[in-house]
């Protein structure tokens, strides 16, 4: 659904009048598109004491196109430009009059040697010196550590202190600027995650904190980095599902989508437009089955195996049955919780015991900010939702072993034929209560589905990553 507001505001009349009355107007946000480039311009470098990822941070700039240019807090990163033999130079701050070609893509502080409390001030002296340097649509990424492994009770809390920066900063900004905060543990590969978290895909994921705890691979192509891979993607047919099967497609891999009968045609309709975009070199494949039914864990195992397995699983399908809980029906509850929850329980069941989910592969459960924050009359879905993560948080250390992530996406307000039904009031203020200032799309839950399920990824796993806009609900 159109948001006719966002249009409006950004017209070359409209934007008159907001200026006039003071009205708000979120930026559109800048996401990717295959005719442009991705990653280009210049990242303004800042650091704590000690930064530790200078090097894997030139590594993936001097990969990706960007120049990484010195505050005077990252004193040493013009010597690890030189050893790389890349181009940099020293940041000037930007006046707040600057034009916009003369402002930065990114901001990106080294916070990884930080170890007490007093040393946060070298957040303030960067971004205070930075932030009107940086461009609408921008990027804001710090690099810490998980508090977890610090070997002292103060670095543990100056680490986790790096939280609330991170997320103010996402809520100051504005202009269609993210903000987030990627934790990287020892010997930990952050290539990925900076190439999301960089780039237009992350458009509506800002004020994250994601842990890394481990090496990964490249893929052989960061362009296509899920070739060769098979994913399965429930309740594909419309909405956010068709979309997380398309951009998976885009990525290479070779998908089967799955429904329920009722949604047959549109199933249809969606894997052979997927098939027209994205060619794959086996087939891509509807699967029409019902998640409820007891015996369609072992029909889809089936089914899967036969084409040799699987290497990812995104557990989207879902409904919703809102009442609150006085006037809820025990069927609206039981049906929510069967579909939601139990489903993703009694599907990677089978699929793990009968090892068609290969080793090394990747589990991606929708959730929802429901999940987090709860929500009037949807006592059913949020609890449901909470589960989802309550379950990734379980098993991604039984899972580690088989090389196997699991993690979440948990999505706030996505414009879709659902939220079209809402009423205006409840509509607009999904839309605007968020840093964004405007609903997402499903795209943006699918492309943060597809990072996920890269080989570049496999540090990431157990986490729970919001494509809310920064929601103020359960902030």
């Amino acid at each position: 659904m159109k948001d006719r507001y966002l249009d409006f505001v950004n017209s070359p009349f409209g934007t008159s009048i907001a200026r006039s009355l003071g009205l708000p107007r979120p930026e559109v946000l800048r996401r990717h598109r295959a005719d442009q480039a991705e990653f280009g311009g210049m990242a303004a470098i800042g650091a704590g004491p000690s930064p530790a990822l200078f090097d894997d941070l030139m590594a993936v700039l001097s990969a990706i196109g960007m120049t990484g240019i010195a505050h005077e807090s990252a004193s040493g990163w013009l010597p690890v430009a030189a050893r790389h033999g890349a181009m940099s130079g020293r940041f000037e701050p930007r006046s707040r009059d600057a034009s916009a070609t003369d402002r930065v893509e990114a901001l990106i502080f080294d916070a990884t040697g930080i170890g007490e409390s007093a040393q946060l001030h070298s957040l303030y002296a960067f971004f205070h010196d930075a932030l009107r340097s940086l461009a609408k649509n921008g990027r804001i990424v710090v690099l810490g550590r998980p508090p977890a492994t610090r070997s002292s009770v103060r670095a543990a809390t100056a680490q986790h202190a790096l939280e609330g920066m991170v997320r103010s900063l996402g809520k100051e900004a504005r202009n269609g600027i993210t903000s987030n905060l990627l934790r990287a543990a020892d010997g930990a590969d952050v290539e990925s995650a900076l190439r999301f978290f960089l780039s237009p895909r992350s458009a509506y994921v800002s004020g994250q904190v994601v842990t890394i705890d481990a090496p990964a691979d490249a893929p052989p192509s960061w362009a296509k980095p899920l070739a060769g891979k098979r994913a399965l993607v429930t309740g594909a047919a419309r909405g956010i599902g068709a979309s997380i099967a398309a951009v998976l497609a885009e990525h290479g891999a070779i998908v089967t989508g799955l429904d329920i009968d009722a949604a047959r045609d549109a199933l249809d309709q969606t894997m052979l437009a997927i098939e027209d975009a994205s060619p794959s070199s086996g087939a891509h494949a509807a699967l029409v089955a019902d998640i409820a039914a007891p015996e369609t864990p072992a029909e889809i195992a089936a089914a899967l195996a036969a084409s040799g397995g699987i290497d990812i699983v995104v557990h989207n399908a879902g409904i919703t049955r809102d009442k609150t809980i006085a006037r809820m029906t025990a069927d609206m509850w039981d049906s929510v919780i069967d579909i939601n929850l139990l489903a993703q329980e009694r599907i990677d069941d089978v699929l793990l015991a009968q090892n068609v989910l290969r080793a090394g592969g990747r589990i991606v459960a929708v959730s929802s900010i429901s999940g987090i924050a709860g929500n009037r009359g949807q006592t059913n879905y949020a609890t449901s939702k909470a589960g989802v993560i309550g379950r990734v948080h379980a098993m991604a250390p039984l899972l580690r072993e088989r090389g196997i992530t699991i993690n979440a996406v948990a999505p706030g307000f996505i414009e879709t034929h659902m939220t079209a039904r809402m009423p205006f009031g409840v509509r607009e203020a999904g839309r605007r209560l968020n840093s964004m200032g405007q609903g997402g799309l499903p795209v943006d839950v699918a492309e943060t589905v597809a990072w996920l399920a890269s080989p570049g990824s496999a540090g990431i796993t157990g986490n729970v990553v919001r494509v809310c806009g920064q929601s103020l609900i359960g902030a």
